[in-house]
């Protein structure tokens, strides 16, 4: 890495010096020298860091002062090229190739105190007998329970290298028992949640386009018997993998089919068509989509849409159409920078805008002031540019791809009960409980049928109300409210608690759907 130094800095201070004059003087000895540069080359930057060598008046601790320029730098030319410090960038390594060195668990946090969801079949805490609902206390003797530990910081502690060990100390009822775990390589999936809604329609949720993004969707589909239509939900779905991208749009795409091209300065345009051999080129196609929905979700929602291959409904998604590759360097940090933008097959590149970098940043929150979350004809298109799809259709870029069918934020529930319950997350802090005083009983199914019926006979209504009197004084204002309310909540209150069964994101979506408005007019549709 050191060898490197100098050609780093040079590039990596542009932004820290643009206040700089043409002409860098400084005084050395009372002798006045000029040392004559153009912004055209990188030598000033040079000449800056040799100086600060050569006369700051302290120490200069080289890394530091290098990562600050990085950022800099790169924010200076667009939002996605990024600096990544060596902790984040393994971090958002391990994420995209989907897997990660731990001890293979997923939990959640509903009362300050982390509950185990879920133990990875096969993963290191299955195999020590970590169980579904234990109590998460102390990583290696810090206390994580009860003390507002941060999330993010309880994954780090439990993360490390495969065949290191770990104490994860556990509450199990009334013991506390410490569990000595060697951690090991645990996979990670792209796939939240795929079931069938009746005997003709998949449901497939995508989180995000990992290494292992079409093996695994092509396996969940393929379990699908009978299917002839697939709602395709890629919601909150941030992108990933350009490649699996391609893969998945080729599912669906006949033969030639234009799926994307790239174009840049330094790129010459690439085209990238359907090769015809995806399985599911004949099933009826909705594709759910939102302002979360970017990068990669975006290639495959422009696929579908500019080839009139299915719907696209819900709202207009993120606005990115740029494409980053990566540079490693030798101190396990890197840096992704943008190196061309991509175009839908019609032609249309969907990046937002982002000379205004507090415009960028607070894009999705204007898109709610301004009432785009609400009404269709607040969606700003830039109607300058016309694109057409395979079928003559309209469409426009330049912000996203708006969807076929908009589908406006659900409103309706916004009662004061509803309200107090999600500020102190007392459905899910609920359903912990409840699998505390159940578990016995719902562990044991694994059919969502079964489920179905246990949720039926639970007494859940009641149980609920009587648990957000008790823990948190919060009382529906009238019986007129509750009435009101009560499907809306006691819908989430059985996902939450569906989600404690062996069918665990299945349950939940499978239940959780009944209340989704995108997907009840994708059913419609």
């Amino acid at each position: 890495m050191k060898e490197r130094l100098p050609s780093l800095w040079v590039a990596l201070l542009g932004i820290a010096v643009g206040a700089l004059a043409t002409v860098l003087v400084f005084r050395v000895n009372e002798n006045r020298r000029i040392l004559r540069t153009e912004y055209s080359d990188w030598r000033k930057l040079n000449l800056i860091l040799r100086s600060l060598d050569e006369n700051y008046v302290d120490s200069i601790d080289r890394g530091k002062v290098t990562d600050a320029a990085v950022e800099a730098a790169l924010a200076a030319l667009d939002p996605h090229s990024v600096y990544m410090p060596p902790v984040l960038l393994e971090e958002s390594e391990a994420e995209l190739q989907g897997n990660f060195d731990g001890i293979g668990i997923q939990f959640n946090v509903p009362n300050d105190t982390a509950v185990v969801l879920e133990v990875i079949p096969g993963g290191p805490s299955e195999k020590i007998g970590l169980q579904q609902g234990d109590r998460l206390l102390k990583v290696d003797g810090v206390n994580i329970a009860g003390v507002k530990y941060p999330q993010d910081s309880m994954v780090r502690r439990m993360k490390g290298p495969a065949g290191t060990k770990v104490t994860v100390t556990v509450r199990r009822g009334k013991d506390v028992i410490p569990f000595e775990i060697t951690r090991g390589r645990i996979p990670m999936h792209s796939v939240d949640a795929s079931f069938m809604v009746d005997d003709t329609t998949g449901y497939l949720r995508l989180s995000k386009f990992a290494r292992t993004t079409f093996s695994e969707v092509s396996e969940r589909l393929r379990a699908m018997p009978g299917m002839k239509r697939l709602i395709l939900d890629i919601r909150d779905n941030a992108g990933g993998y350009f490649d699996q991208a391609l893969l998945l749009s080729d599912l669906f795409l006949p033969k030639g089919a234009g799926v994307v091209y790239l174009q840049g300065s330094h790129r010459p345009r690439k085209e990238y068509k359907a090769d015809g051999k995806g399985f599911l080129q004949d099933i009826s196609l909705a594709v759910l989509v939102n302002e979360r929905s970017a990068s990669s979700s975006e290639i495959v929602a422009g696929a579908i849409q500019d080839n009139d291959r299915g719907l696209i409904i819900g709202r207009r998604t993120f606005g990115k159409g740029l494409v980053q590759e990566p540079l490693y360097f030798t101190d396990g940090s890197g840096v992704r920078i943008t190196v061309a933008r991509y175009y839908t097959p019609s032609g249309r590149c969907i990046q937002k805008p982002y000379a205004a970098a507090d415009q960028y940043a607070y894009d999705l929150y204007y898109r709610y002031t301004e009432g785009e979350m609400l009404s269709a004809d607040s969606i700003k298109v830039d109607t300058s540019s016309v694109y057409y799809t395979s079928g003559g259709r309209k469409v426009y870029g330049g912000g996203g791809i708006v969807p076929d069918v908009f589908v406006p934020i659900d409103t309706t529930r916004a009662s004061s009960f509803y309200q107090a319950c999600n500020r102190k997350a007392t459905a899910m802090r609920f359903a912990s409980a409840w699998f505390d005083s159940h578990k016995s009983s719902i562990q044991g199914i694994s059919d969502f049928q079964a489920l179905t019926a246990y949720l039926d006979k639970a007494g859940l209504e009641q149980a609920f109300l009587d648990f957000a009197a008790s823990k948190d004084g919060i009382r529906p204002s009238s019986k007129a409210e509750w009435d009101a309310e009560s499907p809306y909540m006691m819908t989430q209150v059985r996902a939450l608690v569906g989600r404690y069964s062996k069918l665990g994101d299945n349950a939940f979506y499978h239940i959780y759907l009944a209340i989704d408005n995108v997907f009840a007019e994708a059913m419609r549709l």
